[in-house]
């Protein structure tokens, strides 16, 4: 059963373009891997510094061979998640 993952980051106004940055560049890194079956970044309408990300994979275990990867670690893990000042994740098994 495919597997998604749903996470909304807020920042500070100043922040975003670098979490904006550094999410884009890994939707590049994201859909290249096997498993992976979707990576949408948005950037919520009336909310200045709140990005949300849709990602979609084919299982539980795709996501979690994404989250072992060194860019996963370089721009979520060291450059994302030290700017948020609130982070919301939501697991979820497609239907």
């Amino acid at each position: 059963m495919a597997f998604a993952v749903i996470a909304r980051y807020r920042c500070e106004p100043a922040d975003e373009a670098t979490v904006r940055a550094a999410t884009l560049k890994m939707r590049e890194h994201t859909l290249s891997e096997p498993g992976n079956l979707a990576y949408v970044v948005h950037a919520e309408a009336d909310q200045p510094g709140v990005i949300v990300l849709y990602e979609q994979y084919t299982d539980r275990g795709a996501f979690e061979a994404h989250t072992a990867a060194d860019y996963f670690d370089e721009l979520i893990v060291k450059t994302v998640r030290p700017l948020l000042v609130d982070r919301t994740v939501t697991f979820a098994e497609v239907l």
